[in-house]
């Protein structure tokens, strides 16, 4: 058993030189995941997959956004702005952040890291003139630890996967049963059209996550509350591009309106820029 346990905490130590400041293994609970049945789905007029067939292996996604006390007890602080329930989701992190807690969380849950990050060599598919970090990330395929959901990955859990029922927001056709967005983020529920002042005046927020309606799969959250970074980079031609100066986001969130919660909709933001309305949510592969 000693031997076992030797083993197990060099791996870990091993897997913690590749992440700042990681912490030793504290046997945290798993973050709530679904899994996803693969297969293939059709990429819709809000995509530029209109009728093309896109087959996925399975895969599991998290049940809910990644929450501040789920930040908090990986990183050791809260970066979020609307901080004060620890259920909300976390926010005001960058893509960079993202993936460096999806490898710190791993090791902390006894996974192994799905990322090697390399903060010294630039990365050749960031094309972007004023991204300072550029960091090179490459993905471990047979490892079993977190990661960040792909742009397709995402698109067919938020619409249901298998068992979609073809609806325009994840989970309703109806965005105040399922989305936190401008409308309903706030103290009121706000008429009438887009106006940010009105939602600043009506206290927009996030919310602590799993209030609003699950979709087909179980699923919370993935029309509004926070936007979420997923892996690829973005272009609006392609939802799969090779390189990019911005990585895609998903979702909608508080502050945005209707069309922003709407499962095909996509858009992307500087990896290195956080924001009050972007979280994330995790993905693992499926390794049987």
């Amino acid at each position: 058993m000693k031997f076992v346990l030797a083993i197990l905490g060099l791996a870990i130590l091993t897997s913690c030189a590749q992440i700042d400041d990681c912490k030793l293994w504290e046997n945290i609970a798993p973050i709530e995941v679904v899994r996803i049945d693969g297969g293939s789905f059709v990429g819709t007029p809000y995509s530029n997959l209109f009728d093309t067939p896109i087959v996925l292996d399975d895969f599991y996604i998290g049940k809910f956004l990644v929450t501040q006390a789920q930040w908090l007890e990986t990183m050791g602080e809260n970066p979020a702005f609307f901080n004060g329930d620890s259920n909300n989701p976390v926010e005001s992190i960058t893509w960079y952040d993202a993936v460096l807690f999806l490898n710190r969380r791993s090791v902390l849950a006894g996974l192994e890291p799905f990322y090697t990050i390399d903060k010294d060599i630039p990365d050749t598919s960031n094309i972007s003139p004023t991204d300072e970090y550029r960091w090179t990330v490459t993905i471990n395929e047979n490892a079993n630890g977190y990661r960040l959901p792909t742009n397709l990955e995402w698109e067919f859990a938020a619409g249901g996967g298998q068992h979609t029922k073809g609806y325009v927001f994840s989970g309703s056709n109806d965005p105040n049963e399922v989305s936190w967005y401008f409308r309903t983020s706030g103290d009121e529920f706000l008429d009438g059209i887009w106006h940010w002042p009105s939602i600043e005046a009506n206290n927009g927020r996030t919310h602590p996550v799993g209030q609003k309606m699950p979709n087909e799969l179980g699923l919370y959250d993935m029309s509004g509350n926070v936007r979420e970074w997923v892996f690829d980079w973005f272009n609006p031609q392609q939802l799969t591009p090779i390189e990019g100066a911005w990585r895609s986001v998903r979702g909608g969130s508080w502050p945005t309106g209707e069309d922003a919660n709407r499962i095909y909709f996509y858009d992307g933001m500087p990896p290195y820029f956080p924001t009050y309305e972007l979280g994330m949510r995790v993905a693992r592969s499926v390794n049987e």
